[in-house]
């Protein structure tokens, strides 16, 4: 509720929670992310803030992801959006064939946080490939307050000028990233910011 009324008093009113579901380091599925989401609504309810909120997930391409793929309908973020991300120090080595059989099954995946991936080396030419295969790209509102470090903030730079970012998210998980996503508030920042995004145009 913290976080909820932090991020109401920056301005954001609609919401889609995306908890993490990777393999045992976050063991969640949908049965546990809705049950969770209730309880939150609820809590909305009772303290009456106006807010309009909806939950999904995001996904990590490990070795469990393919059994959520074969077994359960995943957790989009609306119809057929469906978030994801890489493993922190390689992306997956049957990628293309998991994005391949995700636009089989009617989803359109979204990668979170392309700036974040250290080894892509040359990331104008790897995002590009990406969105050749069917990708769309989120990116962390975190990443241009340097939070994560001069390196992805270039990155991010970088992806937004030339105008690969489809989706932007705010990756607060605690009070003091809501905090810290004031720091983003210059005229450079703002401008870029002003893309028409899919988060207004698809999403609500």
């Amino acid at each position: 509720m913290e976080l909820l009324e932090g991020l109401y008093n920056a301005g954001i009113t609609k919401l889609i929670t995306t908890p993490h579901i990777y393999g045992s380091v976050w063991p969640n599925n949908p049965q546990i992310i809705k049950e969770k989401y209730d309880q939150l609504q609820q809590e909305i309810t009772n303290k009456d803030l106006p807010y309009r909120m909806r939950y999904a997930a995001e996904y990590m391409l490990d070795e469990k992801f393919s059994l959520f793929l074969n077994n359960a309908k995943l957790l989009t973020i609306k119809n057929n959006y469906i978030l994801i991300e890489f493993p922190n120090f390689q992306a997956p080595l049957n990628l293309h064939d998991i994005l391949f059989k995700l636009n089989t099954m009617g989803y359109e995946p979204v990668l979170a946080h392309p700036e974040r991936y250290a080894y892509f080396n040359d990331i104008l030419k790897q995002i590009a490939e990406l969105k050749e295969i069917g990708c769309s790209f989120q990116l962390n509102l975190l990443s241009l307050a340097n939070h994560y470090g001069q390196g992805v903030y270039k990155n991010a730079m970088t992806l937004l000028t030339e105008g690969l970012i489809d989706f932007v998210g705010t990756d607060a998980h605690r009070m003091y990233h809501i905090q810290t996503m004031a720091k983003i508030a210059s005229k450079k920042h703002l401008q870029l910011l002003e893309i028409p995004f899919q988060n207004n145009m698809d999403l609500w």
